[in-house]
């Protein structure tokens, strides 16, 4: 062989094993969680810390956005392939023309808390005392404002008796609510543990527990999730069942480990100085994150009838259920 030959011999060699190494090589995959430092979102950063993701062989780039209907539109654009937000979105999304499931469960609860500001208690005592009133939301069309019109509906309201106020959560809604921009709201924690802990709001619908979401919702309600285009994990089989597998491990982390070990593995920005404070929101949801990431029987079908309830739009004879959860991923990594 001469040496012209030799050499481009070697490199026809050289660039086939770059060509298979780039088609086995993992793309980036970005998932943008609805409020980063929400507890009930706490697998997407701690999955991360724990560097599941990568045990997996994924490139994984967590990203957040205040409000979950943001984060949402972010996945419809192609921006982000994935979101860790509520699996309501899953449905409402469906009955707008979009496909999306949920892959894997986090919770069976909202982990909400409609909170009244202190100054406003004794004029708001249910639902039924909305009207008129300014009620905070993480923004229109999340699941904030669903949960919100249910409980205002379900109290014998009509949507114009009352305001929704966008105020996300965390800084923002604390500031609101302290200028009275609005008198109560719908929030999570640690947001709501602040609110609580400063004496400067009351509960008035605790989401955050099982007990609490049967008594207000009438069931149980499946919340906080991984959920992606279905088109995507139809072509990404192999990328899905590996997110999966590594948030399921992280789930069994977080039931198997106190919540100072678990706060202990998160970045100091993560909680704010207020390490005390989200232990103790941590500690008491603790509980309500899933063991196994599966969807509950009956979940989807109370989401919807929830979402029905307040939209008439979104008839529960076009939604496909089976269209927006899949159990396929989760089943194997239980395994």
């Amino acid at each position: 062989m001469s040496t012209s030959r030799g050499v481009a011999a070697m490199a026809a060699i050289m660039i086939g094993i770059c060509s298979a190494s780039a088609a086995h090589a993992q793309e980036k995959i970005t998932i943008m969680v609805g409020g980063m430092d929400k507890v009930i979102y706490l697998p997407a950063i701690l999955t991360t810390r724990l560097g599941y993701f990568a045990q997996q062989g994924l490139d994984v780039d967590v990203v957040t956005e205040p409000a979950g209907v943001d984060a949402e539109d972010e996945m419809i654009a192609g921006a982000v392939q994935g979101v860790v937000g509520f699996y309501d979105h899953t449905i409402d999304l469906q009955s707008e023309g979009t496909e999306v499931e949920s892959l894997v469960q986090f919770t069976t609860v909202p982990g909400e808390v409609e909170l009244v500001a202190t100054s406003h208690t004794a004029e708001i005592k249910t639902p039924a005392n909305f009207k008129g009133q300014s009620l905070g939301i993480t923004g229109l069309g999340s699941s904030t404002d669903f949960l919100t019109r249910y409980l205002a509906k379900k109290s014998g309201l009509r949507r114009n008796d009352y305001r929704l106020v966008p105020v996300d959560a965390g800084k923002t809604f604390i500031d609101a609510m302290r200028r009275q921009r609005i008198v109560a709201g719908m929030t999570t924690d640690p947001t709501a543990s602040e609110l609580l802990s400063s004496g400067e709001a009351k509960i008035l619908i605790d989401l955050r527990t099982e007990a609490g979401t049967r008594n207000a919702l009438g069931g149980i309600y499946p919340a906080g999730c991984l959920y992606m285009s279905n088109a995507w994990v139809d072509e990404h089989r192999d990328e899905a069942g590996k997110l999966v597998n590594a948030f399921v491990r992280t789930l069994r982390y977080i039931r198997t480990h106190s919540a100072e070990q678990i706060v202990a593995q998160l970045p100091p920005s993560y909680y704010k100085g207020k390490k005390a404070l989200y232990v103790a929101a941590l500690k008491a949801f603790k509980p309500m994150f899933s063991a196994d990431g599966r969807m509950p029987d009956g979940g989807p079908q109370a989401v919807l009838a929830l979402l029905s309830t307040i939209d008439p739009d979104t008839k529960t004879t076009d939604i496909d259920l089976s269209k927006t959860y899949t159990t396929a991923f989760v089943d194997s990594a239980n395994k």
